[in-house]
């Protein structure tokens, strides 16, 4: 290996060990840690920060990396690795280091101040937090952003940077322009639907033996992870032989089922990133939309199919016999996938899903442009909600406050979940051009699915980004087309034909 780039990697690895015990502290602090641990924990947080900070931007990473430019003999990997190195170090370098720090150490607190003002149904108790974060964002924003780039083109690109404001403007017209329509025609004409048993007196044991089943059934590796519980599901991976889920449980079935199915598909991506690339600065996912695409494919064009369920429902009706015994598969397939505007994203059926997400797409816009202030947010939100899913919140809780994404300061995050699930549409599409996936399904057969993810997305790590391996994986360039035949053509056949 040339001496150099080595050098470079050795650099690389000792900020990478940092950046992963931050993240094991995420995961401690959402799942086991006591609650008064969170203002102690933050200081070792922004002490961990602050190493992070020395490293990506210190004078030798920065001169490792020119030298490294140099250098003749750098395979498609090592260059890869610079590239990403270099973006990391520019993005790091251009904050201040006290404000690395407090913002890191802030984003460790905020969770737990956000839980406990959902708690309360009150979002006073959370705004002070969010206007800090917000103003930090912002700040940092402009420090990174290259000449003519908006603060939240800046954010947006922090997680997925083929999809800026122009590109995510023409994405949810379309899914706007066709979608809500097709919602009112959906509940003005179609048929009625009936999943009132997927809620009732479903114990959490019962619920977590079913987690557990699901997770191992699509793939996920228990020694190679774990299944925890927090009040909103997330996915952590400190590298591919430890990967971390979380679920939680309430009185609807369906929900934790399909959390765990969610964030099985995210563990199953982190868990196929090649063993060259695990713990380097490659090994992650291409970007976010990409990473949410593969959860949204496993819980929706996967989990929410007849031929998923059909060899194993019996399984669930074993675990649930007072609840399900009596209800048929068709029964449960129908339920699962009934179209119910509501407030609660995550619990949201795959038809209203992306206009959630444009409520808080449009909400962010408007926040980092300056158009809106956070103490019009709830209000803001729940007019929205009136006028794209015809329903308003009634709290806090089940409105502004369902989300933990803003209190870790993820501004920008959210348009990944509305591109994840139109990425899986044009991923799924084509996967049956190639094989019988209903066939593969009904014989319980995921590890051909999975190897196809894998092959195709997964093992690549950040080698390539989103677009790229749309085209590998499908064939075809992205277009928000399959999504909405994915989707009308599903519901219509729910809903509209005898």
């Amino acid at each position: 290996m040339n001496r150099k780039f080595h050098q470079l990697e050795e650099i690389l690895d000792r900020a990478g060990a940092i950046y992963a015990a931050q993240n094991l502290f995420q995961w401690d602090n959402e799942t086991l840690a006591p609650k008064e641990a969170g203002e102690n924990t933050g200081k070792t947080v922004g002490i961990l920060a602050g190493m992070y900070y020395e490293i990506m931007a210190g004078e030798d990473l920065g001169k490792l990396i020119e030298e490294c430019r140099q250098q003749a003999d750098l395979d498609w990997i090592c260059l890869c690795t610079l590239k990403e190195a270099e973006k990391e170090r520019r993005l790091i370098s251009s904050i201040p280091r006290k404000d690395y720090e407090e913002y890191t150490k802030l984003i460790s607190q905020a969770g737990r101040i956000w839980a406990k003002a959902k708690s309360k149904k009150d979002f006073s108790m959370f705004a002070p937090v969010l206007e800090t974060i917000l103003d930090y964002k912002i700040k940092m924003a402009r420090l990174n952003a290259e000449k003519g780039r908006e603060p939240y083109d800046v954010l947006l690109a922090g997680f997925d940077d083929s999809f800026l404001q122009k590109e995510l403007d023409e994405f949810f017209y379309t899914v706007k322009k066709e979608l809500v329509p097709f919602l009112r025609e959906i509940r003005e004409k179609g048929r009625k639907i009936d999943n009132c048993f997927l809620q009732g007196d479903y114990s959490e044991e019962g619920q977590e033996k079913l987690a557990r089943f699901l997770a191992e059934y699509i793939g996920f590796d228990f020694d190679k992870g774990v299944l925890a519980v927090s009040p909103h599901p997330f996915t952590t991976s400190l590298h591919n032989k430890d990967v971390r889920i979380t679920t939680h449980y309430d009185n609807r079935v369906d929900h934790s089922a399909f959390s765990v199915i969610h964030e099985g598909g995210h563990g199953l991506y982190e868990m196929g990133i090649d063993d060259k690339l695990t713990q380097t600065i490659l090994g992650q996912g291409a970007s976010m939309a990409m990473h949410e695409s593969q959860s949204r494919f496993m819980e929706n064009c996967i989990g929410r199919s007849k031929a998923f369920w059909k060899p194993i429902y019996g399984k669930v009706q074993e675990i649930f016999p007072k609840e399900l015994g009596n209800i048929s598969l068709n029964q449960f397939i129908e339920g699962i996938n009934k179209v119910e505007p509501g407030f609660i994203r995550i619990n949201a059926d795959e038809l209203t899903y992306s206009l959630h997400i444009l409520v808080r797409y449009e909400l962010e816009k408007d926040l980092i442009g300056g158009k809106l202030s956070v103490k019009d947010l709830e209000q803001a939100w729940a007019d929205k909600y009136k006028a794209y899913l015809g329903v308003e919140p009634k709290d806090a809780a089940e409105g502004v406050l369902q989300d933990i994404h803003w209190s870790q300061g993820s501004l920008g995050y959210f348009p990944s979940y509305a591109l994840g699930s139109a990425f899986a549409a044009q991923i799924y599409w084509a996967m049956r051009e190639k094989m019988d996936i209903d066939r593969l399904l009904e014989k319980g057969d995921l590890k051909t699915i999975r190897e196809y993810l894998r092959e195709n997305i997964h093992s690549y790590g950040k080698t390539k980004d989103s677009l790229s391996l749309m085209r590998q994986a499908t064939g075809r360039e992205f277009s928000p087309d399959f999504y909405i035949k994915y989707l009308k053509e599903k519901y219509s056949q729910l809903y509209l034909e005898s």
